[in-house]
């Protein structure tokens, strides 16, 4: 199972996903760790098997255990917090957002690997599951601590083409039934 294999199974009217994928993470600048994390965390997200089971193991082999963990850390609290605020930030009574979450967050103060690519990784799974407060939270924090608007951008191109190769693959999965 592969980043190759998954290429494979991108049906030929969605070439130009096949071409990005292969681009976002076989061309990327990225360093390993912020790379292959984004890429787990964001195949998490997707909710798709199929995506999941082929990047799994190249995102496995090129992280260390710990940031394996924290790219899953990532991808688990923001499914959780992406509803949360973005649930809170759409209702109209604007009360909720003065509101206690109290939701246990642990992880984002002790990931387990350097905060930045933490960020980096939430940040690329709420533009997955569209939460637009954390999106811009999370940004804030990445910008503040020197990070590029390109690596910014770089997250988010990967978190689009991995959710959109997901669900065409997901598609094509029923339609073959």
């Amino acid at each position: 199972m592969s980043l190759d294999s998954l290429k494979s199974r991108v049906p030929d009217y969605a070439k130009d996903l096949k071409l990005n994928l292969g681009s976002v993470i076989g061309n990327s600048d990225l360093p390993a760790q912020q790379l292959w994390g984004t890429v787990l965390a964001t195949a998490i997200a997707s909710r798709s098997p199929i995506v999941l089971r082929e990047l799994e193991p190249d995102a496995k082999a090129n992280l260390s255990p710990e940031a394996y963990d924290a790219a899953k850390s990532a991808a688990a609290i923001m499914a959780m917090n992406n509803v949360f605020y973005r649930t809170r930030h759409l209702l109209s009574d604007h009360e909720y957002g003065t509101l206690r979450a109290g939701l246990r967050m642990n992880v984002i103060g002790n990931p387990g690997v350097d905060k930045v690519d933490f960020e980096l990784w939430s940040f690329a799974v709420s533009a997955i599951n569209g939460c637009g407060l954390c999106l811009d939270s999370h940004e804030q924090v990445l910008r503040k601590a020197g990070v590029e608007r390109e690596v910014v951008q770089e997250a988010f191109k990967i978190a689009s083409v991995i959710q959109a190769v997901g669900v065409t693959l997901e598609a094509e999965a029923v339609l073959a039934e």
